[in-house]
């Protein structure tokens, strides 16, 4: 469960990998629950140094069985979308016969497309579908945005608070709610400052 916490508040996570990263963790159960009704204890080491008489496992498939079903429920929205991740993610594996009719002629021109396949694999995932062409691509770009704006968002809230902490100090109580704002932005944000235009623009005022 640390480990799956952990993976889960990891800076940049879109909600296609977190739901991926769920996925996994809850075959892993159904793996133990069913090793576990066998007495196979190998992913349990406390476990294995009980005598076998002294060992009831039937308490802690329950366990297990009980939470993946409240993970079942927990994550009963992703699911939904679960077809649409994979698109997303596996954009040139993906069946274009499967695909919403939306999407079809689109993705075909995209798998049939050796610049672009070789910019998915290179390339971030979200600058890849921001930089296909809006008029030829304009539903699949719609599908990623529409997903894209799901993310994990524990680790900005936490970056946020730690900064907000260190700027709003008694040495610094004179900053005004503006340059907070704007230190907050410039803390949590990963965008690059265009310097060389900012001088062209300041130039020519």
């Amino acid at each position: 469960m640390n480990e799956l916490n952990t993976r889960l508040q990891g800076k940049g996570n879109f909600v296609h990998e977190m739901y991926s990263t769920v996925k996994a963790f809850r075959v892993k159960l159904k793996l133990f629950s069913r090793q576990l009704g066998q007495n196979i204890t190998t992913h349990f080491p406390t476990l294995e140094t009980m005598a076998p008489q002294m060992m009831s496992t039937e308490k802690y498939t329950n366990m297990i069985s009980s939470l993946d079903n409240e993970f079942a429920r927990r994550f009963a929205d992703f699911q939904k979308l679960a077809a649409e991740f994979d698109i997303l993610s596996s954009l040139f594996t993906t069946d274009f016969e499967k695909v919403p009719d939306d999407l079809q002629l689109e993705l075909i021109d995209l798998q049939c497309d050796s610049n672009l396949k070789e910019k998915f694999q290179s390339e971030s995932i979200d600058k890849f579908y921001a930089s296909l062409n809006e008029s030829k691509f304009a539903n699949m770009r719609k599908m990623a945005m529409k997903l894209f704006v799901l993310f994990g968002s524990t680790y900005i809230c936490e970056q946020t608070f730690s900064t907000m902490n260190i700027n709003k100090t008694k040495q610094r109580s004179n900053l005004t709610d503006v340059h907070v704002q704007s230190l907050l932005r410039i803390f949590t944000s990963d965008m690059q400052p265009e310097f060389k235009q900012l001088v062209d623009n300041f130039d020519r005022t």
